[in-house]
C-alpha cells in the first residue's frame, strides 16, 4: 500500500521540465534587476534606461504572445518548445558578448518572443496531459516555476553577475534554457496541436468594458508591483548602501514571501470573496510603501531593519494577483477562458509598464519617490476594478 500512495503522487519527468521552462523564462527576465546597475555602467546608460530592457521584454512578450499562440497553434508542440528554447539560448548567449546597448535590447526583444511561444503552450500541455481532477495542480506547477524564479533564480544570477560581471549573467540565462531544452526533448511526449482561434475571437472580450476596465486592473496592479521590483537595485542602495551579495539574499527572501503570499491570497478570494481579498491587499501593499517612504527619510538604514518590510511587500505583491483573477473571471462571465487568456498579456504589459513609469520616475525624481508612486498606481487598479464592477456590456 505504501508503494501504491508513493506511486499516484509522483509527479511526471515532463511536468517537471515545463516547470523548469517557465522557470527559466521568468529568471531570465526579472534578473536584470539584480544586475541593473552593472549593465548601466558598462554600457554607458542611466539606469533608467538599463531598466528598459526589463520593459523591452516584457513588452514584446505581450505583444508576442496572442499572435505566437494563432500562427503556431498547428504546430507539434515538442517540436515548437525546442526550437523556441533554442532560440532563447541563442539570444541569451549573444547577449553575453555585446557591448553595445540597442543590440542587447533586441536580442531581449528575440528572448521574449521565444518566451512568447512556449508559455502559454506550457499550460495547455500541463492541462491536457494532467490525470482526471489534477489538472488544476498541474498547471499552478508550471506558473509556480515564476515564483521560484524570485526565490532561486534571480538571486544565483545576481550573485553571478556580481563575482563574474553582467555578462555571466546572461551566460546563465542561456545555461538554463539549454537545460530546459534538453529536458523537454527527452521527456515530453508530443501532443497534439490546439484548434486553432482566430485572433478576433480571442480579443473579443475586449469589447465588454467589464472586462476591459478588469484588465486594465491586471496590468496596473502588476506594474505597480514591478516599479520596485525592477529598480530595488538602485531602490536600496540608496537607501541602506546594499550591494549585489545583499541584494541576492534579498530576493531569496522575497521569493519565499512571494510564494507564501500568492497561496493565502488565493486562499483568501476563497473565503472571503475577491473584492474583500483584493482590497485588503493593496491596503497591505500601500502601507509598506509608506513606510519606505518614511524610511527614505531617515536614510542611511540598515538592511537588516528593512528585511520585515522586504518580506511583507514582497507577500502582499503576490498576495494581491489571486483575487484580482478570480474577480475578472466573474466579470468577463461566459468569455472567462478568453479573459484568462488575455490575463498574461496584461501582466507583461504590467510588468513593461513597471520598467518604463519606474524609469521615468527614476530619472526625474530619484528612487525615492518609487514606493509613494507605486502606492498610487495600485490605488488605481482598485479604482480600476469597482469601475468594472459597476459597467454594462
Amino acid at each position: 500500500m505504501p508503494v501504491a500512495v508513493r506511486q499516484r503522487v509522483r509527479l511526471p519527468t515532463w511536468l517537471l521540465a515545463l516547470v523548469f521552462t517557465t522557470f527559466a523564462f521568468a529568471t531570465d527576465d526579472y534578473v536584470i534587476a539584480g544586475v541593473l546597475p552593472a549593465i548601466s555602467a558598462a554600457l554607458g546608460v542611466s539606469q533608467a534606461a538599463g531598466g528598459q530592457l526589463v520593459t523591452a521584454f516584457s513588452l514584446a512578450f505581450a505583444l508576442a504572445a496572442p499572435v505566437a499562440s494563432v500562427v503556431t497553434a498547428t504546430w507539434p508542440r515538442r517540436r515548437l518548445i525546442t526550437g523556441a528554447l533554442a532560440l532563447f539560448v541563442v539570444a541569451n548567449w549573444a547577449a553575453a558578448f555585446t557591448t553595445s546597448y540597442a543590440l542587447l535590447m533586441g536580442l531581449r526583444v528575440l528572448a521574449a518572443v521565444a518566451a512568447a511561444a512556449v508559455v502559454p503552450a506550457a499550460y495547455a500541455i500541463a492541462t491536457t496531459l494532467a490525470p482526471e481532477g489534477r489538472q488544476g495542480r498541474y498547471l499552478a506547477l508550471v506558473m509556480g516555476g515564476l515564483t521560484g524564479s524570485l526565490a532561486l533564480g534571480v538571486p544565483i544570477g545576481t550573485w553571478v553577475g556580481g563575482a563574474l560581471g553582467w555578462q555571466a549573467t546572461f551566460g546563465v540565462g542561456g545555461a538554463l534554457g539549454l537545460v530546459a531544452l534538453v529536458a523537454i526533448r527527452a521527456t515530453l511526449p508530443e501532443t497534439p496541436p490546439v484548434a486553432a482561434m482566430p485572433i478576433r475571437d480571442r480579443l473579443a472580450p475586449l469589447a465588454r468594458p467589464q472586462v476591459l476596465l478588469g484588465l486594465l486592473g491586471i496590468v496596473a496592479i502588476v506594474l505597480g508591483s514591478m516599479m520596485v521590483l525592477t529598480y530595488l537595485a538602485p531602490f536600496l542602495h540608496g537607501l541602506a548602501g546594499a550591494g549585489p551579495a545583499e541584494l541576492g539574499w534579498v530576493f531569496v527572501l522575497a521569493g519565499l514571501a512571494g510564494f507564501a503570499g500568492g497561496q493565502l491570497g488565493g486562499r483568501a478570494a476563497d473565503r472571503w470573496g475577491s473584492d474583500r481579498a483584493l482590497i485588503t491587499g493593496v491596503a497591505g501593499f500601500a502601507a509598506v510603501m509608506a513606510a519606505f517612504s518614511a524610511c527614505w527619510f531617515l536614510r542611511p538604514v540598515p538592511l537588516v531593519a528593512l528585511l520585515p518590510l522586504l518580506v511583507v511587500w514582497a507577500g502582499v505583491s503576490w498576495w494581491i494577483p489571486p483575487p484580482a483573477q478570480t474577480r475578472l473571471l466573474a466579470l468577463a462571465g461566459s468569455a472567462g477562458p478568453q479573459a484568462l487568456a488575455l490575463n498574461s498579456s496584461a501582466v507583461y504589459a504590467g510588468v513593461s509598464g513597471g520598467g518604463a513609469v519606474g524609469g521615468l520616475v527614476l530619472a526625474g525624481h530619484g528612487s525615492g519617490w518609487l514606493p509613494a508612486v507605486a502606492a498610487g498606481v495600485e490605488l488605481v487598479a482598485l479604482a480600476l476594478f469597482w469601475l468594472a464592477g459597476r459597467a454594462r456590456g
